[in-house]
């Protein structure tokens, strides 16, 4: 988190901060997901597939961020969102599997052996963040995953209807409620300190991620 979005005190409550920061940073500032060339252009089916298996590379194994995190969120408040979370990621991580399997093979691009090892070095930067002992960094990185799924979602929605998957309802909670479950847990300005560290770390991995794969589209030409 940059100092100057930690910086915003103001007298926003820190959900709004949350979900702000997510917007800000996240999947949907960026514009390759929602883009003609992944989602429905003549090479769509190519840029799903790959879109994908580097999402399975970075969220299809367990445990996961959800998972780790909750090992080090051991408040009250949390334990119920962390119980529901981690069966609703679950479901999510099985969806990819079966995602990943269906797509076919990850397309011949110019460069993959440096994408490949840049999604795994992303894979355990996260996994550090929601592995850290800093008390509000590990559920600021769990809650702005799930923030962020909505828009991962909506690609990877479209993944199952290009290759004939039906897609299962999400049971992640709303961002609102995410939002709720922030205003509830951090009570002081170091927590909500660490808490956006945590989130914004995240989100800024999967708008880098979004990067690769834009640059490998435009370096395989399909548009």
């Amino acid at each position: 988190m940059s100092s100057a979005s930690v910086g915003k005190a103001g007298s926003a409550a820190i959900g709004d901060r949350l979900l702000a920061c997510v917007a800000e940073h996240g999947s949907a500032a960026h514009p390759y997901p929602s883009s003609q060339a992944l989602l429905r252009g003549p090479h769509a089916s190519r840029n799903l597939s790959d879109a994908v298996h580097f999402l399975c590379m970075l969220h299809g194994r367990h445990p996961g961020v959800v998972d780790h995190a909750a090992n080090r969120c051991l408040e009250p408040e949390t334990r119920a969102w962390f119980n529901d979370t981690i069966a609703a990621f679950a479901e999510e991580r099985s969806f990819l599997a079966r995602l990943s399997f269906a797509v076919g093979p990850i397309p011949s691009t110019p460069g993959a052996c440096d994408t490949e090892s840049t999604v795994l070095g992303q894979r355990h930067a996260i996994e550090m963040l929601a592995q850290s002992e800093r008390r509000g960094c590990a559920l600021g990185a769990a809650v702005a995953v799930v923030v962020d799924w909505g828009t991962i979602r909506v690609v990877l929605d479209a993944a199952a209807r290009r290759f004939g998957l039906d897609a299962p309802v999400s049971g992640l909670c709303t961002a609102a409620e995410v939002g709720a479950l922030a205003g509830a847990s951090i009570t002081t300005p170091s927590l909500e300190r660490a808490f956006l560290f945590g989130a914004d770390q995240i989100v800024l991995q999967h708008h880098g991620l979004w990067d690769l794969l834009e640059a490998r589209q435009q370096a395989r030409g399909d548009s």
